[in-house]
This record gives structure tokens, C-alpha cells and sequence, in this order.
């Protein structure tokens, strides 16, 4: 039984945005994987809805003439990972996203709703974080933009105001092109189960000199909000390829993030995860790039 009071349906952004601003109380509802369990838990009950999810706009992948890729917040998760534009320049988004739940969440789900849920468990986040991506936000005055990394404000809390949607995420060309990602999800489960600890490693690497270029980290689940390894990727940035860079990424991830104890895990075992997936993600981020280089692909 789900207890809403009213239920709007917007056919446009502006449409949305005005919704929204007329009723004040009201909540955005698109896929409907989050929102729903809350009203019919209780959390959310007797609130309003507006829908997002009939948005033609805010559905589909596009590649700009300048290269940035625009991802529509209404995109659902399958989708992503069938895109061919993913899979060409940023086949590390899709791989995450196809770690959601299971395959009818999947068909539902949408990325701006997990940005949005602000939860730090979020498989599409981690992967957005290391390509700083930029977040489009409609609202009555026209729109603003917001880099991701400003865009989460503590656990559950996302700096979306009053009268605002998201319409797209946006990741730069110079973001990624040239660079490699992995994601790596570990979970009590193997399948259909929230992240214990994730971590989504996106690098650049001089395959003729064997150079770590550029590194990005990201954990869900290490902090409050997702978490940029700043420290350590400062650390590893312009170093060879060899045992003692991954030795020292280990340890430098484990005295930087900042898990918690939970029924899930312990702090100990999500710190000790922490260096070791975070390890295994980098390691794979370089044989991605040696890869290229051998086929001679576009992100050599």
C-alpha cells in the first residue's frame, strides 16, 4: 500500500521545475527504486509526487562536436551499459552501473536518482567522482552547473534546492580521453546486495615509459559522502610502474579514508578491503591501457 497524495505528471523540465515551485512540498519520483520503499515503509508517507519519468530530455547519451559526453539523468541503468558511446570512451560507467541490484532495478533505475539518493553506496558515483564530472541542474532562473565533488553535503544530503532538477551528467572530453578506468565492488554478496566497499580507479599511464600520469580514486562506503583520495593520488602521480607505487598505494589508502563500523563490517576489514581493491583496480587501469596501445584504440 503506498499512501501519496498527490501525484503530478511533468511532461518537460520547465514543466517540472514549475511543479515543483508551485508545490513545495512535493518530491521528485522517476525509476521509483528508492522513492517507493520509503513511502510504503512509512519514511515518506502522505508525501506528493512529481514525475520526471515521461522526459523525452532527460533520457539518452549524446557526444557533443567538442567531445563531452552528456549523460541524461532519466538514462536507466541498463541502458548505460548498452550505450555504445559508454562503451567506446567510458566502458567503466557501464560496468558499475550493471553492479545495481538486479536486472527489473536495472530497467528502472536511473543515474540521476542515484546521484540524487545521496547515498554513499552508490555504484554509478565513485566512477562520476574520478571523471569530475559536472552536474546540469535546471531551476527557474535558467540553470547552474555544479562539479560532483561540491554536489554531495553529508549522508543522504545533496546541495539540489528548492525547484531544481537534475537533467544531466556531464563528463568532460578532457576527463577522459587517454584515460582507463575499473570499478570494483566488493559485497557480502555476489549478486543484488548494496557495497560494503567500493572503489572506482581511473588512470593515465605512459605505457612507452611505464609512467603513472594521472591517477583518480574514489571510494563509496570510506567516508560520510564519496571520497577522493587527493593524498594518495598526489603521491603516486609522474612515478614508475612497479612493486614499491603499489606497495605505497596500499598504505597510503588505508591511513586516508575514513570507514565506519557497521553490522556490514568492521573498519578494520573495510580498511585492510580498502588498499587491496584499490591495488587491484590501478593494476587493471595499466593492462587496460597496455591493451590499447597494442589494438591502437583511441584511449592509447
Amino acid at each position: 500500500m503506498y499512501d501519496i497524495e498527490k501525484y503530478y505528471n511533468a511532461g518537460t523540465v520547465s514543466e517540472a521545475v514549475t511543479l515543483l515551485n508551485e508545490h513545495p512540498d512535493t518530491r521528485i519520483i522517476s525509476g521509483g527504486s528508492d522513492v517507493l520503499i520509503k513511502i510504503r515503509e512509512g519514511r515518506m508517507a502522505g508525501t506528493s509526487l512529481v514525475s520526471i519519468r515521461d522526459i523525452e530530455e532527460l533520457k539518452g547519451i549524446e557526444r557533443k562536436e567538442n567531445g563531452d559526453i552528456y549523460i541524461g539523468a532519466g538514462t536507466v541503468f541498463s541502458h548505460i551499459t548498452a550505450d555504445p558511446i559508454i562503451q567506446k570512451y567510458i566502458p567503466v560507467l557501464g560496468e558499475a552501473v550493471d553492479q545495481v541490484g538486479g536486472p527489473q532495478i536495472r530497467n528502472i533505475g536511473t543515474i540521476g536518482g542515484n546521484i540524487c539518493n545521496g547515498a554513499v553506496s552508490a555504484d554509478s558515483v565513485p566512477t562520476v567522482f574520478s571523471y569530475n564530472a559536472l552536474l546540469h541542474i535546471a531551476n527557474a532562473e535558467g540553470g547552474r552547473s555544479v562539479p560532483v565533488r561540491e554536489f554531495y553535503l553529508g549522508p543522504g544530503r545533496v546541495a539540489l534546492k528548492q525547484g531544481e532538477v537534475l537533467t544531466h551528467v556531464i563528463i568532460p572530453k578532457n576527463e577522459y580521453e587517454g584515460y582507463h578506468g575499473h570499478y570494483i565492488k566488493y559485497s557480502m554478496r555476489n549478486a543484488m546486495d548494496i557495497a560494503t566497499l567500493s572503489c572506482s580507479v581511473v588512470s593515465k599511464v605512459d605505457t612507452a615509459e611505464n609512467i603513472l600520469e594521472d591517477v583518480r580514486i574514489t571510494f563509496g562506503v570510506a567516508a560520510p559522502v564519496p571520497y577522493r583520495c587527493t593524498e594518495t593520488e598526489a603521491l603516486l602521480k609522474g612515478r614508475k610502474l612497479d612493486a614499491s607505487l603499489y606497495q605505497n598505494l596500499e598504505e597510503s589508502v588505508r591511513s586516508e579514508i575514513h570507514p565506519r563500523d557497521s553490522w556490514r563490517a568492521s573498519r578494520d576489514f573495510r580498511l585492510q578491503i580498502g588498499g587491496e581493491i584499490a591495488r587491484r583496480a590501478l593494476i587493471r587501469t595499466v593492462e587496460l591501457a597496455e591493451n590499447a596501445k597494442q589494438q591502437g584504440g583511441e584511449n592509447a
